[in-house]
């Protein structure tokens, strides 16, 4: 297995647009804040490359909501600025890189160390939908 990448630096332009996503979606269920959601969706209409924003960031919101439904603690995001990867963030990465590459062995063992098995066929196919948005 990979490394997990340890700065935003580690990722490509696509994991760094999911990531700013990752973390306004995360502050949003931190805070209650509907600013957040705001501004993941002008994040996202924002990011070069990207044809369907809101598609984009509801298939974000739908692996946050999996992934916190399928683990006993809260996932930990940073700050939208900040240059580097939280344990969590750089698992959700290592995780979309995977997805990315149509590793199948490989993410059905990266789904499974972040949920249980109960949330693992689901969490694979949102993060596959997200993979290919």
């Amino acid at each position: 297995m990979q490394d997990k990448p340890q700065g935003v630096e580690g990722c490509d332009e696509f994991c760094r647009t999911a990531l700013s996503l990752f973390r306004f979606i995360g502050a949003a269920y931190a805070t209650g804040a509907s600013d957040c959601w705001e501004a993941a969706y002008r994040f996202a209409d924002e990011a070069p490359g990207i044809s369907d924003s809101p598609l984009l960031v509801s298939r974000v919101a739908a692996l946050v909501r999996i992934l916190r439904s399928g683990r006993p603690c809260d996932l930990c995001f940073m700050p939208p600025s900040c240059r580097r990867l939280s344990r969590d963030e750089a698992d959700l990465m290592r995780l979309l890189t995977v997805a990315r590459r149509s590793e199948a062995g490989e993410l059905k063992i990266v789904v499974g160390q972040l949920v249980g098995t109960e949330k693992e066929s689901a969490a694979t196919q949102a993060v596959n939908a997200l993979a290919v948005c």
